[in-house]
């Protein structure tokens, strides 16, 4: 994948969590094609390493950072250690889906840990240099999860709901001050942390029959964190094939 592309994010610095893999890599691989600096965040220094040479590779820049986002001592580090940034990508989180009377506590307090209470922290330590310098783009990954009802997906779906609801609150909060914030919610997604047939089958479900790729939903983040979405803020984008719309 070559990363010299549109450079229309040329000396803008990026930081996208759960970059090692999947989704966050292919946003990753975006963004340093289109100039920035890329901050890759995981936990897996091996992979982490990976997606750093893969980029530099192919000429882009980028450097990785350790984290558990789940740990707060662990994401006050985090932001220490990478300072000011223009673009934040809210994307690491997992997926828990089963009967409601079956999530037992735990499972539940880590999903929101995970997919709400550590975006709403670094949104809380990297917005505010945002706004003193009067420009900035954040990104909220959620799903259509988030959107619609899935049978064993009340949990999770409801971590990205939220991630909905504080995108709204956000855009109201710091776009007055240059600050755009938008969400995405994606659907069905080959990655490789996914069963593949599970994906098709949810593909099946969509208005274009299949699933997506990567690199389909890392465009329209490249798009909404460019110059070319200067007027977009406070939006849920849909990129899931037309699933609910119908």
């Amino acid at each position: 994948m070559s990363t010299t592309q549109h450079r229309n994010l040329q000396d803008q610095k990026a930081l996208v969590t759960g970059a090692t893999s999947g989704l966050g890599r292919a946003i990753a691989f975006q963004l340093a094609s289109d100039g920035a600096e890329v901050i890759i965040h995981g936990r897996d220094a091996t992979r982490g390493t990976e997606t750093v040479d893969a980029i530099t590779s192919a000429g882009g820049r980028a450097r990785f950072v350790a984290a558990d986002l789940s740990d707060p001592a662990d994401l006050r580090r985090l932001v220490e250690d990478i300072g000011d940034i223009d673009i934040l990508v809210n994307n690491a989180g997992f997926s828990v889906f089963g009967a409601t009377a079956d999530l037992d506590l735990d499972t539940f307090d880590a999903l929101f840990a995970s997919n709400v209470r550590a975006p709403f922290f670094l949104v809380a330590a990297f917005a505010p240099g945002m706004v003193a310098r009067g420009k900035g783009s954040i990104i909220n990954v959620s799903s259509m999860a988030g959107q619609i009802g899935l049978a064993g997906g009340a949990a999770y779906g409801a971590t990205k709901g939220a991630l909905s609801s504080l995108t709204r609150a956000w855009a109201a909060e710091f776009s007055p001050s240059g600050v755009r914030v938008n969400t995405i919610a994606p659907g069905p997604v080959y990655t490789e942390g996914a069963a593949p047939e599970r994906t098709a089958g949810l593909g099946s479900t969509t208005l274009l029959k299949r699933a997506a790729n990567v690199e389909e939903i890392a465009e329209v983040v490249g798009f909404l964190v460019s110059p070319h979405a200067s007027y977009v803020t406070g939006a849920i984008i849909a990129v899931d094939g037309g699933r609910t719309a119908v």
